[in-house]
């Protein structure tokens, strides 16, 4: 009987094409029995650990061959034939072989039995592997590739889920850039069509009230009448031609204003409308009195006139101010003015007669006959009552 011990450290490759390298002392029991039925005497096979193969443990089983009549059997766990390689003889060496492969769950135990014919003989080897020693891949192992590949995995979908939302957003920005340069232009073309818009409207007030203005204008000039300036109501410094219908001051000095002279005519009724030729004079007032300051310019002493008994227009120092002290905005200086009286409406109306516009108007309380005066300024030259070609039809516009 022989015992054979054995360690072996083997790499190889294990059916899914992983190199397993076992550190570990791998300690088999040997189990030999010899069974001798008939005298004689026989060799024991020796047990070998070959290598790894196809998923299991390929094991080898040699014995000397002494005679030529020899049989090889190989048995599992439970006494089971199984099959192994046929025999082979060497052929520098008087052995003879045969292998299996020892899969894992088989039972882990097989025996090798060498059964010489001849003699009548046969010895017998066992082997017990236990299954950590199989090739097998770890757990370890698996759970390492499976979370390598769902961390792969994850990656590229994050990757192309990142990619995604960035042409996503990068969509968004330029539909929303595109959105706000429509927003913009629509802003912009909203405020032009407003200034636009703000700018006809402007216009055309203007033009309805310069149409205004001008129907008005030619109301009141359908009214005119004829004005004289009358010699016994004026101031000494002033002089009136023979015509009566002009009058300048004879003296220079400033203040000169308030120097006037009456017209002839006074009303106390209806609406009368009569020109003034101011020309350009530095200072002129025009306007209407009380027939009680009219008939005191007969004296020729006042210096003052009570502000309530006297409506007028004053130009002075490039400015138009009404009686009431309301300056005349935006009116530049005009050579003409139209005076227009409504005594129905307690109403006294100035206009620039060459452009057909409104200078201001004074609302009043007078009672009794109204006289028109002319005050010019003191720079020496005439200020005249204009005759007015009146119309029965206003002109068409």
């Amino acid at each position: 009987m022989q015992i054979s011990l054995g360690y072996s450290c083997i790499c190889g490759n294990a059916g899914m094409g992983l190199s397993v390298q076992l550190t570990a002392v791998i300690f088999i029991l040997v189990l030999v029995s010899t069974h001798q039925p008939i005298e004689g005497a026989g060799h024991d096979p020796l047990l070998v650990v070959d290598d790894y193969e196809d998923d299991g443990i390929r094991l080898k089983c040699f014995s000397e061959r002494l005679f030529s009549q020899v049989q090889m059997l190989w048995t599992d766990s439970r006494g089971d034939n199984i099959t192994g390689t046929p025999l082979t003889t060497g052929t520098s060496t008087a052995n003879v072989s045969s292998s299996i492969i020892l899969k894992p769950g088989s039972g882990n135990s097989v025996s090798c039995k060498i059964i010489d014919k001849l003699l009548k003989t046969s010895t017998e080897s066992s082997v017990v592997i236990a299954d950590v020693f199989f090739p097998a891949t770890s757990p370890w192992m698996a759970a390492f590739v499976v979370i390598l590949l769902l961390s792969v995995f994850l990656v590229v979908a994050a990757f192309y889920k990142l990619r995604v939302n960035n042409k996503a957003t990068t969509r968004a920005l330029n539909a929303q850039k595109d959105i706000q340069q429509d927003i913009d232009d629509l802003n912009y073309r909203l405020d032009e069509e407003q200034k636009n818009f703000q700018k006809e409207t402007e216009d055309a007030m203007d033009k309805i009230e310069k149409t205004r203005n001008e129907l008005e204008f030619w109301k009141a000039r359908s009214n005119a009448v004829n004005i004289t300036l009358d010699q016994k109501y004026k101031h000494p410094s002033l002089c009136i031609n023979e015509e009566k219908n002009r009058v300048k001051s004879s003296i220079q000095k400033e203040n000169a204003l308030k120097m006037m002279v009456a017209a002839t005519e006074g009303f106390s009724e209806n609406e009368h409308y009569w020109e003034v030729e101011v020309g350009d004079q530095s200072e002129w007032e025009l306007g209407v009195v009380s027939e009680e300051i009219r008939n005191a310019l007969i004296s020729g002493t006042v210096n003052s006139l009570p502000g309530e008994s006297l409506l007028s227009l004053q130009f002075s120092q490039g400015k138009y101010v009404l009686t009431d002290e309301e300056n005349v905005r935006n009116c530049k200086q005009c050579s003409v003015v139209g005076v227009f009286l409504d005594q129905k409406r307690k109403k006294l109306s100035f206009y620039d007669v060459e452009e057909k516009s409104s200078l201001g108007s004074i609302y009043y309380n007078l009672s009794g006959k109204l006289y028109p005066f002319f005050s010019p300024g003191s720079d020496g030259k005439w200020l005249g009552v204009r005759p007015v070609k009146t119309l029965n039809l206003l002109p068409s516009l």
